[in-house]
């Protein structure tokens, strides 16, 4: 496995790449990062060239005070990726806000892709739940929480996207990259810096896409629920739905044995470029 540390405007990005075949990108959301798609990373590997990536103000890239997190941002730096990487256009798997970044450097930047896989994907109003317009409304406030509260709070929160109870080592892996001073600023900025704006500024072209597109989804997604999957299906011309059955928001967590199986099956169908 390659590891690197893209310069981009001022941030530092993380990315790795490991195996060998048609180029794979996995998409992280939040408040994840590519630590929770490693496993798939790691089974993909022997049949494809994976691509992982921190978005600035997430897991190991850099999260510097005063930079914009924006979906914006992170859809123009996923283009400027993909441009870097080069080679032929590759599969995007994305989650949660990683779909809205990937629909965004496909849709606004011209980012080639050979398909698309929008699992549990921030894609449709509305979106933001009650805690972030909270945080939104009272940044500063929470970032100055004592580190207990905060962690307590995190652990909460990441808790509840999960249809079955985490493990000390899941929880961990997904908490981590948020604790400490640096961590609990970022953690706070990266969901005032949430927008809806983002989708729907896009959610009008869904229909012009014309490439390959499975949308899958947990049926039990209390964060965004399974409806949305039913419509974004609906708008995306041709758009395979798969639907995992029991599965929360974090559907990799939760059905890891159904998502791998799914992602192959898709992967493997789709007609090479």
């Amino acid at each position: 496995m390659e590891t690197h540390e893209y310069p981009w405007r001022g941030r530092r990005v993380h990315w790795s790449r490991r195996g060998s075949g048609p180029p794979l990108v996995l998409c992280h959301g939040t408040p994840w990062s590519s630590a929770l798609w490693e496993p798939y990373a790691d089974a993909l590997s022997s049949q494809y060239t994976v691509h992982l990536w921190d978005m600035p103000g997430y897991g190991r890239s850099s999260k510097d005070d005063g930079h914009d997190v924006s979906l914006a941002v992170q859809g123009e730096l996923l283009a400027d990726l993909l441009r870097l990487w080069g080679g032929p256009p590759p599969h995007l798997v994305t989650h949660d806000i990683g779909g809205a970044a990937g629909l965004r450097a496909h849709l606004l930047h011209g980012a080639p892709v050979a398909s698309l896989a929008l699992i549990d994907v921030v894609a449709l109003a509305p979106w933001g739940s009650p805690f972030y317009r909270l945080v939104g409304s009272h940044p500063s406030v929470f970032e100055a929480l004592p580190a207990a509260m905060h962690e307590a709070l995190l652990r909460a929160y990441v808790a509840g996207a999960a249809a079955g109870a985490l493990t000390e080592s899941q929880s961990s892996m997904l908490t981590t990259p948020w604790l400490g001073a640096e961590g609990q600023r970022a953690f706070y900025r990266q969901i005032a810096a949430a927008d809806q704006a983002h989708t729907d500024e896009i959610e009008p072209l869904y229909p012009t896409i014309a490439v390959p597109t499975l949308v899958a989804w947990g049926t039990a997604d209390t964060w965004i629920p399974v409806d949305r999957a039913h419509r974004l299906a609906g708008l995306v011309p041709g758009a395979r739905l798969e639907l995992i059955e029991g599965a929360g928001h974090l559907v990799q967590l939760d059905a890891p044995v159904a998502l791998t199986a799914l992602l192959q099956r898709w992967l493997g169908s789709v007609p090479p470029r």
